[in-house]
């Protein structure tokens, strides 16, 4: 199968056209994870300094490629189109986590599409992701007759992959996703080209995923543990989030969730990889960072927004906030306006 696939991949790479495919670069979360398309997304960022994230995009209807580089640590909360499937692969061997659980070295990610997941991503990150409608891939795999075991897939979180199919596909996805980038850090950048290779790129890709998923072992079912630890977590971040302007403290959230602070410790360092306290933090600076550039916001006042969040000593936010996204709060205000 290799073969085929690098055959039709010897259409000039310049052979692209302006409406598939599309580079965006960012310098906020939330403003990256607003340019996939056809995705439902919100981005926290999580590490210290200034965010620079690159989106390269190819879809047609019903596939859709990308690779999305990004400088910091980042909690992505996502949602794919409905009736499709996203695999996502790690460009190299980091410690990402999908809904808590951590993905090993060869192993690629997989969600049904219009079911929320979650990601959390370190530093200095790049993934690559393939989506596809399910219609397309099934018809795809029936004629090429790879044998996939489609209700497992599709409930997965991961699987496991022959290690050269999934080397192959990143190559694969490298060449169809150049590293090209415009000259400034506003708009996009788009590539002309012909019908022809539009045409090719899609069955590359098919042919390619479909090697991978022809030699997968799906991972087992992540541990009752796990599945606890997640549900203390996802408690807890609803009540923070309901009593938003409140100052919560650890003994409030062990008692709201019924566990104790060493166990609430335990839940949020396997699930999160951070304490609770820190998780809190993080949830205000960046709910507050994303008000602030709600044009929305107009005519608020940034130690407004900040009480909001439960921040009401105005000389600490404004230092965990510039510590965090490199810039002051007022910057933030400006681009919302």
């Amino acid at each position: 199968m290799h073969q085929n696939v690098t055959d039709t991949l010897r259409v000039a790479p310049d052979q692209r056209t302006a409406a598939a495919l599309r580079t965006v670069l960012a310098r906020d979360a939330d403003e990256l994870a607003s340019k996939l398309t056809n995705w439902q997304q919100s981005y926290d960022q999580f590490s210290a300094g200034l965010f620079l994230g690159a989106l390269t995009e190819l879809r047609q209807p019903q596939i859709q490629i990308f690779r999305e580089s990004l400088s910091q640590s980042v909690r992505q909360s996502c949602r794919v189109w409905p009736d499709a499937i996203w695999f996502g692969l790690p460009d190299h061997a980091v410690a990402t986590r999908i809904n808590g659980r951590l993905v090993e070295q060869d192993w690629i990610m997989v969600q049904p599409g219009n079911v929320e997941f979650e990601l959390v991503t370190p530093s200095a990150y790049r993934i690559y992701g393939i989506v596809v409608s399910r219609a397309l891939l099934t018809a795809a795999a029936a004629r090429s007759g790879c044998q996939v075991d489609w209700p497992r897939v599709q409930a997965a979180e991961v699987l496991r992959v022959d290690a050269r199919a999934r080397a192959h596909c990143v190559h694969l996805l490298a060449q169809l996703l150049p590293e090209q980038q415009p000259a400034t850090w506003q708009g996009e950048a788009q590539w002309q080209a012909g019908a022809q290779w539009e045409a090719q790129w899609q069955d590359t890709i098919l042919s390619a995923l479909l090697d991978m998923l022809d030699h997968s072992c799906v991972e087992p079912a992540i541990a009752a543990s796990l599945q606890r630890r997640q549900r203390v977590v996802a408690r807890a971040r609803e009540y923070i989030l309901a009593h938003r302007a409140e100052a919560i403290t650890v003994p409030e959230l062990c008692e709201q969730v019924h566990v104790s602070r060493r166990t609430l410790q335990y839940c949020f360092e396997d699930v999160l990889g951070m304490s609770p306290m820190l998780y809190l933090r993080m949830m205000r600076l960046n709910g507050v960072r994303r008000q602030l550039h709600d044009p929305a916001a107009r005519g608020s006042t940034i130690g407004d927004v900040a009480g909001a969040w439960g921040m009401c000593n105005f000389s600490q936010f404004s230092s965990d906030y510039r510590k965090l996204f490199g810039v002051r709060p007022s910057a933030a205000l400006k681009a919302g306006m």
